[in-house]
């Protein structure tokens, strides 16, 4: 594979690597918040 070729398909990973990993971290939080709410 093409070094250049190969740079692009980890840059796509990455990025998707990123998304989801910020999709986590906003349902971590709003978990969070759920839990402190005092009923």
């Amino acid at each position: 594979m093409k070094s250049s070729k190969r740079m692009k398909v980890l840059e796509e990973e990455n990025s998707k690597l990123k998304k989801l990993f910020a999709e986590q971290a906003l349902e971590l939080e709003a978990i969070k918040m759920l839990l402190e709410k005092k009923w």
